[in-house]
């Protein structure tokens, strides 16, 4: 379980939602312009409720969601 100060190094990114709730990100820029955007949700004590990855082209369009946790849905195209 990671504390609120290792998900805040890790990822550098966060938005404060609702009943304490965050939602960390962090951008991989890859070679040929597309990005991915890894994204965590957290409770008010940081435990993490949900974990998925965004895959973006190189004109910033959401092309693919790749939903990790709670339950590994795999890769589907937006």
């Amino acid at each position: 379980m990671s504390t609120r100060t290792q998900n805040e190094k890790k990822f550098g990114n966060w938005d404060e939602l609702p009943d304490g709730r965050r939602r960390y990100r962090l951008d991989v820029p890859g070679r040929s312009g597309w990005l991915a955007r890894y994204l965590k949700e957290v409770d008010a004590e940081d435990t993490t409720l949900r974990f998925w990855q965004e895959i973006y082209d190189d004109q910033g369009r959401l092309v693919e969601i790749h939903e990790k946790y709670p339950l590994d849905k795999g890769h589907r195209k937006a």
